[in-house]
């Protein structure tokens, strides 16, 4: 779903340079759905796989093929896309009448210079899309691979739509580039060094689980036990946390279940005695069944301040209700017990 771009035009781009899309809400399901569309066959073909899927979406139209063929153009408007712009904006002029509609997305530029060109005329880029789908996300997706992609958005719960319909979206800023940077150089490094299993392809997902070959304190087994340790995905929790308290619940729940199928059937997790997580969400773990241990006082702080730290970097200011880390922890049977 994405496409390459240098690490300095992802960087303008994700930092707002020429009003480029800034994704929409962390925990909504819908994702803005763009089609890049070259020929009057592909725009033809793109709307049957969207008609097929029952789904709107953004075709991204050169304003060429908006002189070629103004009709099919407003045709795709009146059946509820949105009419984006691709290639030379030079034509924009060109692509509103045929679409019979303001435009304001365009595909993402190839150089600063192009997306200096759109933002000058009021247009806002798409930013290069997520290596898999996220709330909230904006994604650009080839006609050759529209209908897989319709299909594995669908079964992850996922609801694509075009991308003005997308909740919050909205103008970046400088300071969305700092998560991304934090999420690279800090989470990314993280889960490589520490082989973290992601289980968070579903909209809804919202556990990472790491193996361990050794039993940290404060648990109360030999310190050469294997165990697994939960990492939550935090920012799609708060997500939606701030939708209903109950669907996140609801999600945690899930991702929980995720976790025990992951122990049963990933090898590096076969070994695991025990499943553990040291957060300051605990009280959805103990009403889970988890056992809460009192991590030591220094401790304790220093995971405090580590994070305030991830929630500063995620723009997260509401703390959660807990102000203490503590360690939460299961058995392996006892965890498949009452989560597998």
């Amino acid at each position: 779903m994405t496409t390459p771009h240098p690490l300095w035009l992802r960087a303008a781009l994700h930092a707002g340079v020429g009003g480029t899309w800034h994704g929409g809400h962390p925990g909504d399901p819908r994702v803005g759905l763009a089609v890049p569309v070259q020929t009057l066959d592909e725009l033809a073909r793109t709307q049957q796989v969207l008609r097929d899927a029952g789904v709107q979406a953004t075709l991204l139209v050169p304003p060429a093929l908006a002189r070629q063929a103004p009709a099919e153009v407003r045709a795709a408007r009146a059946r509820g896309h949105e009419v984006g712009g691709l290639g030379d904006p030079a034509g924009l002029s060109v692509l509103e009448v045929a679409a019979a509609h303001p435009v304001t997305t365009w595909a993402t530029p190839a150089t600063l210079g192009a997306l200096r060109q759109l933002g000058a005329r009021h247009l806002r880029a798409l930013p290069p899309g997520p290596a898999q789908p996220a709330p909230g996300a904006l994604l650009s997706v080839a006609p050759e691979h529209l209908a897989a992609t319709l299909a594995a958005l669908q079964a992850g719960g996922y609801q694509p739509v075009p991308v003005g319909a997308v909740p919050e979206v909205r103008p970046a800023q400088p300071g969305d580039l700092w998560p991304r940077v934090y999420a690279r150089l800090v989470e990314d490094r993280f889960a490589r060094q520490h082989r973290v299993i992601d289980l968070t392809a579903r909209a809804d997902g919202v556990m990472r689980v790491a193996p361990l070959d050794h039993a940290p304190a404060p648990l109360p087994l030999p310190r050469h036990t294997p165990t697994a340790e939960l990492h939550v995905h935090s920012p799609r929790l708060v997500g939606l946390s701030s939708r209903s308290a109950l669907l996140a619940y609801r999600a945690y729940r899930r991702s929980l279940k995720d976790v025990a199928q992951a122990l049963q059937e990933r090898p590096e997790l076969q070994a695991a005695q025990a499943v553990f997580a040291v957060t300051l969400l605990h009280a959805p773990l103990a009403q889970s069944g988890f056992e809460l241990l009192d991590l030591p006082p220094a401790r304790a702080r220093w995971y405090g301040l580590g994070f305030r730290l991830l929630r500063r970097a995620y723009g997260t200011h509401r703390a959660p209700s807990e102000g203490v880390p503590k360690m939460a922890w299961l058995s392996r049977e006892a965890f498949l017990r009452l989560h597998g």
